[in-house]
């Protein structure tokens, strides 16, 4: 019988909880065992309520205030139009990627989205078991296959972005004055390293996701579930 958290209403194929109890983590299942597929509607529906979810707002900005104070990509400048600029690129770096990661691919490769905790064994097991989610992961059928959708999805979702609305062409110097170059952002190389953030962002997301569950029994001193059957 399949055993659900308080925070996964059963047969939902998804959950409501929230990764520190304000992060959308709606497409973790935690001790599902066998569960229907999500249909292509249900994989829109949720990645939709995850990517417009009002806590990204406060995460987005928090994250454009960072680039802001790194200086990163210069071409957008500094000041409120700078922090504007980053603040958009980063909301919509991250639901570009999460529609073509969690929806799109998924949908049409016929892969699961979902990230389905493993809860057994010691750390490291766990935690490899977690990281390894990046390149294995369930189709709707419920075989184990190489996660086209993490890997190509972020590949074409960075490629869209850096290709579209990062700064471009570069800054060149004014003669007479004292301005940098500062070159193009929309180059091969940028998108290889929005790629390789976006998935190493997401491969230490499985890793807390994995261990979520433990940590929050701890806070609110609760047992640990009975092992699917």
């Amino acid at each position: 019988m399949q055993q659900t958290g308080k925070d996964q209403p059963p047969q939902s194929g998804t959950s409501k909880d929230r990764l520190f109890f304000t992060l959308p983590n709606f497409l973790t299942l935690e001790n599902a065992g066998q569960v229907p597929p999500l249909t292509t509607g249900q994989k829109f529906k949720v990645v939709a309520q995850g990517s417009f979810d009002p806590i990204q707002i406060v995460w987005y900005a928090g994250l454009a205030g960072l680039s802001q104070l790194q200086n990163s990509e210069p071409g957008y400048g500094q000041g409120a139009v700078g922090y504007g600029k980053r603040y958009g690129t980063y909301a919509a770096d991250g639901i570009i990627e999460n529609f073509f990661v969690g929806a799109i691919f998924p949908s049409m490769l016929r892969q699961d989205p979902r990230y389905f905790q493993s809860g057994q064994g010691n750390w490291f097991r766990r935690s490899t078991y977690a990281a390894t989610r990046i390149f294995v992961t369930r189709t709707d059928s419920g075989h184990s296959q190489f996660n086209y959708s993490e890997i190509v999805g972020a590949a074409v979702a960075s490629a869209i972005s850096t290709y579209s609305y990062h700064p471009h062409p570069g800054y060149h110097p004014v003669a007479g004055q004292n301005v940098p170059y500062i070159p193009s952002d929309r180059t091969l190389a940028d998108t290889a390293s929005v790629w390789g953030s976006q998935v190493g962002y997401d491969t230490i997301t499985y890793v807390v996701k994995e261990f979520w569950p433990d940590i929050r029994r701890w806070i609110r001193k609760q047992p640990r579930p009975a092992p699917t059957q």
